[in-house]
């Protein structure tokens, strides 16, 4: 703890400290709680692109063993070029926001390519979709998070650190205060107790 000055100047300045963190601290629980609710409104949204994730490829399994006969390579099917972002804000939070992707299907021979081929282009399609769009939810978690930890930190150091210490410090200097207040007193009573044996000696 630095050390204080045990002044009427000083109580003031600590006073004020610690009116002005106990008005910051409910803002940053505030925003710690919203902060808890994004992360976990994130996480569900998450967790349900990751099963409509599994659960294309697990339709995408079916045409595997069509594959091995056709003179198609499934990384041929579609060209991926990229995925649309916009920006949003959470709690004064920057998080990218999915929008979509760019993805280009290969032009096909229709004499030449089974008729399941269309088919297994949009699922593809669909499939790089929604890896994109989870690793766009897992980007904004991650950043929300960041801010989580940084919030936390703040709260406890205004509820462990600041608040206490600026509590203690005006308990010390109102109790120095108080006793040279009192040693005061007391000096002027003696004071005023040697004045007439000091006027009696001159006489």
């Amino acid at each position: 703890m630095a050390r204080i000055k045990h002044t009427k100047t000083e109580l003031k300045a600590q006073t004020d400290a610690l009116r002005r963190f106990q008005r910051f601290l409910p803002m940053l629980q505030l925003k710690k709680q919203q902060l808890q609710a994004e992360i976990a409104g994130i996480s569900a949204k998450l967790a349900e692109v990751q099963s409509r994730e599994d659960e294309a490829r697990r339709r995408l399994e079916s045409w595997i063993a069509l594959y091995a006969d056709a003179e198609v390579s499934p990384e041929t099917l579609v060209t991926f070029k990229g995925v649309r972002v916009g920006q949003g804000n959470i709690a004064g939070v920057a998080i990218p926001l999915y929008e979509g992707i760019e993805a280009e299907p290969s032009p096909l021979d229709p004499y030449r390519t089974p008729a399941w081929t269309d088919d297994a282009q949009a699922m593809l399609t669909e499939l790089m979709a929604l890896k994109a769009e989870g690793d766009v939810l897992r980007r904004q978690r991650a950043l929300v998070q960041e801010e989580l930890h940084t919030t936390g930190q703040r709260v406890n150091l205004f509820e462990k650190v600041k608040i206490p210490e600026c509590k203690e410090n005006i308990r010390v200097i109102r109790i120095f205060i108080g006793d040279e207040q009192t040693a005061a007193v007391v000096r002027g009573k003696i004071a005023k107790g040697r004045a007439p044996q000091r006027k009696e000696a001159t006489e």
